[in-house]
């Protein structure tokens, strides 16, 4: 399978669905009445589905963290300068970022990827050099990439994952570092899912009300400026090279190269996602293998939710990125695996089910 960039695109095929009703059997059977455990019982049907067994198991999770910088920041479409991203990368390095406690807390394998930030890393070690650039250009002024360039950051991220399946991981989590990357998210989500861009733009690291204006127009300025891109079949690696930010592309082919591994995806948050639209409109499949962990605060992200009809596992107005929401998520993975694979049936531990009305058992 080729997209018309000629991306060569792993095969996704969405998981047989022939094990359905064992899996729902499974789970009604455990001692509790029908669905009294919730979107716990959803989220395990689909990780039973995604592996194709009655008994999922979750291996050496991984966050994989890509940090690349944006040429529109230099639009004033941040709170913060451009210098942060480097900043934070190096402290992902030394391990005191929010991604870092949370990983160390749930046992996570952590990988900073420099996707393409200003300046080059000193560091001798801790990171992996996968740069595409000193950051995209402003795509107010034309495409952030070249397109050669988009379909390299794709096949980046698809690395990346490679190797951490081969190290033993089946849970990918994949976060990102980039001062101007919610204004990239948020051309990519207007044109890539067909949502005005007044829905897709949000106050991002935190700009008041002034500055969110000024966001607002910028953008507005580039997408009439790439207003070619907008057609019901455009390309999405050109309209990522045009939109687009190196750690975006990676964080895409990430997830392209998971799903044909069948490994299970949990999307973070507004980045993640519109990096997860891009893959979809390349393979859509993609989506059957993904675990959506939560709403952030970001403007774009429920209407973004909302277009893959997704229903996210928790609401705790974050905003931070990293990969920070789907770390915090796991634990409930954790405990919908747990339960279909530990707690007894109603026959096994010898519990009577619900009487129906009329006296017969109920199923």
């Amino acid at each position: 399978m080729r997209s018309r960039s000629r991306l060569p695109v792993p095969r996704i095929a969405p998981p047989d669905d022939a094990i359905r009703p064992a899996l729902q059997a499974a789970i009604d059977q455990k001692t509790k009445p029908v669905g009294a455990l919730g979107q716990l019982e959803s989220l395990a049907l689909r990780l039973g589905l995604i592996q194709q067994t009655l008994q999922p198991e979750l291996r050496r999770p991984a966050v994989l963290v890509f940090a690349a910088d944006h040429g529109i920041a230099r639009a004033g479409v941040s709170a913060y300068p451009a210098e942060v991203t480097a900043q934070m990368v190096r402290n992902f390095i030394a391990g005191g970022a929010a991604i870092n406690v949370f990983a160390r807390q749930h046992g996570f394998a952590l990988e900073v990827v420099d996707a393409g930030i200003l300046a080059p890393l000193r560091d001798p070690a801790g990171w992996i050099d996968c740069r595409m650039g000193a950051g995209t250009a402003s795509f107010l002024d034309g495409p952030a990439m070249p397109v050669e360039t988009a379909r390299a950051a794709l096949e980046a991220g698809m690395g990346r994952v490679a190797y951490q399946a081969a190290q033993g991981t089946n849970v990918i989590c994949v976060g990102e570092m980039g001062i101007g990357n919610t204004s990239s998210a948020a051309c990519l989500t207007s044109v890539l899912a067909g949502i005005a861009l007044d829905e897709c733009v949000g106050a991002g690291t935190g700009l008041d009300a002034a500055g969110l204006q000024r966001k607002r127009d910028v953008l507005a300025q580039a997408l009439r400026r790439h207003a070619g891109l907008s057609a019901p079949d455009a390309d999405p690696v050109q309209v990522l090279a045009a939109l687009g930010g190196f750690e975006i592309a990676m964080m895409a082919g990430a997830f392209l190269e998971a799903a044909s591994r069948r490994m299970v995806i949990v999307v973070d948050g507004f980045i993640a996602s519109a990096a997860l639209l891009v893959a979809q409109r390349i393979a859509p499949h993609v989506l059957h293998y993904c675990v959506f962990s939560h709403r952030s605060h970001e403007r774009g992200h429920g209407a973004l939710l909302a277009h893959f009809q997704a229903q996210p596992l928790l609401a705790l107005d974050l905003r931070l990125g990293e990969g920070t929401g789907a770390a915090l998520a796991y634990p409930l993975l954790v405990s919908a695996v747990a339960f279909l694979r530990e707690m007894a049936t109603f026959g096994s531990a010898a519990v009577s089910t619900a009487v129906a009305p009329g006296g017969s058992a109920a199923a």
